[in-house]
């Protein structure tokens, strides 16, 4: 750290406890910023395309993960390194935003800062350098526009959304059954759309696991799942057109807030006292009879005595579900949560065409299914596999195609995968940075360079010689101004990505050009680091 000396030539401190700070200037920091980006983006490179790895990840407390989606795999991974966290950070937003393409902003992002390290050493200035890639995302951006496709799809004809749903799916473990986990997460989303305003609520689709089963027995229910069972093992397990009564209010004798004692000294004040329980219990029980409901659904708990009364009058009931459930189950039958019992009155049940329970393999697991409600706008996606890990990835990889169904809805245009997007817009740039005077054409065809990371990664991971497939593809594309030509990655024979069905969104394409950029622009501005030392 400089001393600063004042006129007398006595040296003062500056800085609070400067001896205990590290500190990077310069070049060393823009360098040290660069290594910290490329090593997180080297993590992720691997796990991108239909041939990726996945990683597996252990928790501190011992929890094991094992996923191949970018913006899991950078949440679980403990960083400390700040610009590494801008990394995460960025994932993290593409997940929010797109919900896919997690893997490859960050690979993206990684390869921009590899080439502007290149830069740098030449001595150009890093705000050259960064006004350069913005201007080269442009043209990346617009070059899109132009080479994507609209997309015709309609409520009958879901196979446009199907093929692009299993683009995505294809780079998960669950890849042998994706035909027909696509078309469950696009029928759950076509469920749940508003095809006039063009929005999806995925709140509305919830996604429910089991272990047990096999992959294949995953199923898209149009209801609800709620996994319980009827509160008393003799009630009827199936019920037909059930009026539903959605409860917030237990079943149990109504307690003074205040503490409070009861003395009991002969055996009729015991009997009173329980007599008049018994009416309150009775009371509660005639109220739901009355307003004409079949099936009791509460988010409480239920008195012993209340249940063995709800068994005799044949009132099955439901209890402990949760608020989110309860919730989904009014959205989906029609009814009202009712939160206290002198308000039920007829027009507040929900109604269901079925509600039954259904028991799994031989154990004592049961679930409640409630189907053909009144209003199918609430959906639940059934998930069954080997393995607790096994499920929870099922559920990530769904989430990404439920996640590409709905930009698709939103905005119904497409590009072209398998690097096929990414290497026209490599070519583009690269013819216009001829028109670009100054210092910038060389960040220009850096970014251009830089755009070639991802389907070198693709050609890398599917095990063929990335640098002779990529010039060969790109040749082909500058040969035939196809921008469809791609890296073949599962062997199919053809390079064309039209053929190979392989679809991408593309707002999910250009957001990634977009959010790599802004992130490389802002490590590319740090020149100075100070951090408190470690002791």
């Amino acid at each position: 750290m400089a001393l600063a000396f004042d006129e007398f030539g006595r040296p003062f401190i500056i800085l609070r406890e400067q001896e205990k700070k590290t500190r990077l200037r310069g070049l060393d920091a823009q360098k040290a910023n660069i290594a910290a980006g490329k090593a997180v983006a080297r993590i992720l490179r691997t796990s991108l395309g239909p041939k990726g790895m996945d990683k597996m990840l252990q928790s501190p407390d011992g929890d094991v993960t094992i996923t191949n989606d970018g913006a899991t795999i950078l949440e679980q991974m403990d960083v400390d390194n700040q610009i590494a966290k801008l990394m995460v950070e960025l994932s993290r937003s593409q997940d929010y935003e797109i919900g896919d393409g997690t893997t490859g902003v960050v690979v993206m992002a990684g390869a921009l800062l590899e080439q502007a390290e290149k830069l740098l050493e030449r001595g150009i200035h890093p705000i050259r350098v960064a006004e350069g890639y913005e201007m080269a995302s442009r043209i990346a951006f617009e070059h899109l526009e132009r080479i994507s496709q609209k997309f015709e799809f309609s409520a009958d004809n879901i196979e446009p959304l199907v093929q692009t749903c299993m683009t995505t799916l294809s780079s998960k473990i669950v890849n042998r059954c994706k035909r027909a986990l696509a078309e469950i997460a696009v029928k759950a989303v076509l469920a749940v759309a508003d095809l006039e305003r063009k929005d999806v609520n995925l709140d509305l689709i919830k996604v429910e696991g089991k272990v047990g089963g096999k992959l294949e027995d995953t199923e898209l229910i149009y209801g609800i799942v709620v996994d319980k069972d009827m509160s008393h093992p003799q009630m009827p397990k199936r019920i037909e057109d059930a009026k539903i009564a959605i409860l917030t209010c237990p079943f149990e004798p109504p307690k003074p807030k205040t503490k409070h004692k009861v003395d009991i000294d002969t055996v009729e004040k015991f009997q009173t006292l329980r007599e008049q329980e018994q009416k309150y219990f009775d009371e509660m029980v005639q109220k739901c009879k009355d307003a004409g409901a079949t099936l009791v659904i509460c988010q409480w708990g239920f008195d012993d005595e209340a249940n063995h009364l709800l068994m005799h009058r044949n009132l099955p009931a439901v209890r402990w579900v949760g608020g989110v459930e309860l919730e989904l189950i009014a959205i989906a039958t029609g009814g009202r949560i009712v939160p206290r019992f002198q308000e039920l009155s007829p027009e507040k049940l929900g109604k269901a065409g079925l509600v039954r329970e259904k028991s799994f393999g031989t154990t004592k697991d049961r679930m409640l299914y409630i189907e053909q409600c009144a209003n199918s706008r609430a959906v639940t996606i059934f998930i069954r596999g080997g393995n607790k890990m096994m499920i929870e990835e099922t559920k990530r990889s769904l989430h990404d195609a439920l996640c590409v169904a709905r930009n698709l809805i939103r905005n119904n245009s497409i590009v072209y995968g398998g690097g096929s997007a990414e290497i026209s817009c490599s070519i583009a740039v690269e013819t216009a940075a001829d028109r670009h005077p100054g210092v910038e054409q060389y960040a220009i065809r850096s970014f251009a360079d830089a755009l070639d990371a991802v389907p070198l990664a693709l050609a890398e991971n599917s095990g063929l010689p990335p640098i002779d497939t990529l010039t060969a593809v790109k040749a082909q594309q500058v040969k035939e101004s196809n921008p469809h030509c791609g890296i073949d990655c599962n062997d199919v024979g053809t390079n064309d990505m039209k053929e190979q069905y392989v679809f991408e969104t593309l707002i999910g394409k250009q957001q990634q050009i977009l959010l790599a950029t802004q992130v490389v622009k802002m490590i590319l501005k740090i020149d100075d680091v100070i951090s408190p030392s470690e002791y």
